[in-house]
């Protein structure tokens, strides 16, 4: 007789807002993702609204 085990493996990740160094446990989902140069960024809630026009108008966070 066979029998199958099967092992779930949970990996914590902490993300961290590129702009003020927030950090959060695991992904939130209030936060704001962008890739920027070929590399995905995170904004903490706070930083998201603060700068959302340039959000919008997709400019590089380097210009804010």
């Amino acid at each position: 007789m066979d029998q199958q085990t099967s092992q779930t493996t949970t990996t914590q990740t902490t993300t961290t807002c590129a702009r003020c160094g927030e950090s959060a446990d695991g992904l939130p989902l209030t936060w704001t993702c962008s890739v920027e140069n070929g590399i995905r960024v995170y904004f903490c809630d706070d930083c998201a609204r603060r700068h959302l026009r340039s959000i919008e108008g997709r400019l590089d966070s380097a210009w804010w």
